[in-house]
């Protein structure tokens, strides 16, 4: 059962979800909306450019969810998915998933982005693994920390080995689909690494490499 790994933001779903939860966070008023729309959009640049500090963005990202308790976060959730995430539904996403599963692929989505905000995504792609930044918890509460390596860039790789080690699942045969030149450590150690709608960077790449290049938007 070859592995068909999935980026999440931007390449599934037709945005970033962790932005956009910024940005609804904004929207709802739970933070100081000129500030953190600023530094939001500041980090999301910086990720772009593949120049993110992953580390000042977490902290920073983070910090309101440790500020929220488990029963305002459940309906604000809920509400986050109606608004913000089922507009950036891709059919020819959901298509590629189906694909893969009728050739008997195990498929994982593999994402920079908390858990938090992106099990409930998986979910409703009806992809059952999942690797994302894990949260710090105490007494059933965020604590604003992240628990482990955060799953981006070579820590995607990281995850992913800790997770073939617990699976006893191997590469052979293995394919990748991202758009960002933040995963380039991961596309370069599958069988099959494809570029989905590129950015500019990562879409030079694959050019130069002969990697597969498609869109799940046209």
């Amino acid at each position: 059962m070859p592995l068909a790994l999935f980026d999440l933001d931007n390449t599934l779903i037709a945005g970033d979800s962790d932005h956009g939860w910024g940005e609804f966070l904004v929207a709802q008023n739970i933070v100081d909306a000129t500030y953190y729309q600023k530094m939001n959009d500041q980090f999301y640049q910086d990720y772009q450019n593949g120049q993110l500090d992953m580390s000042a963005y977490l902290a920073f990202s983070l910090a309101p969810l440790g500020k929220l308790n488990p029963s305002e976060l459940e309906p604000l959730h809920k509400q986050f998915m109606a608004e913000v995430i089922e507009p950036l539904w891709l059919p020819k996403a959901e298509a590629l998933l189906e694909t893969h599963k009728k050739n008997g692929d195990t498929l994982i989505i593999i994402t920079s982005t908390n858990r938090f905000v992106v099990e409930p995504i998986c979910k409703k792609l009806g992809v059952e693994h999942l690797i994302a930044t894990e949260l710090e918890q105490q007494n059933n509460q965020f604590t604003g920390h992240v628990s482990g390596i955060p799953s981006f860039k070579e820590g995607k790789v990281t995850r992913l080995n800790q997770w073939l080690e617990q699976s006893g699942l191997n590469l052979e045969g293995s394919s990748f689909y991202s758009d960002s030149i933040n995963d380039l450590p991961l596309l370069e150690i599958v069988d099959h690494p494809v570029a989905v709608d590129p950015c500019p960077q990562l879409k030079e790449i694959a050019h130069e490499r002969e990697w597969e290049i498609i869109s799940l938007r046209d």
